[in-house]
């Protein structure tokens, strides 16, 4: 019985790792806009990437980006500039940082920051007075930001 107990504890431990070893959104490094070191310590997956860019539900970068390698993503956008070729104008670290918070780089951007938590304007407060308080959590985890950096490292010219 005591065998199971200490099996299933170490089990959890190990289920837990991943996740402990993402940097929290507050403990970001940016050098001028860049983050030079991988959110999770892992490399990311290309075809999970290629997901999240194309999910209403994730990080929808379609809405906003021209990817013709993803002609199967419709309704593709043309606020931000196409991403074909995206390896050959940014590094990994560059990608990483832009998609974590493009504002770091592109001052006055519209592209949301997908990894961050505080410092967020809360315009709600004005007209309903149920803004929410403290920090909101990130649109894409660790895992997501780096798998979204692997898809854009395929796009070279």
């Amino acid at each position: 019985m005591q065998s199971r107990v200490m099996l299933g504890l170490t089990l959890a431990t190990l289920a837990a790792l991943p996740a402990a070893a993402q940097t929290a959104p507050a403990d970001v490094v940016f050098n001028e806009g860049a983050i030079e070191t991988s959110l999770t310590g892992a490399p990311g997956d290309a075809a999970e990437g290629a997901k999240v860019m194309a999910s209403r539900a994730m990080g929808n970068c379609v809405a906003c980006h021209v990817v013709t390698a993803m002609p199967e993503a419709s309704f593709q956008g043309n606020v931000g500039p196409a991403l074909d070729g995206a390896a050959g104008r940014w590094s990994e670290a560059q990608l990483r940082g832009i998609v974590a918070n493009a504002k770091m780089t592109f001052d006055g951007t519209v592209m949301p920051a997908f990894y961050k938590t505080e410092g967020y304007i809360r315009p709600g407060d004005a007209y309903t007075g149920k803004a929410p308080t403290g920090p909101l959590p990130p649109i894409l985890d660790g895992t997501q930001i780096e798998n979204v950096v692997a898809y854009l490292m395929t796009l070279k010219d």
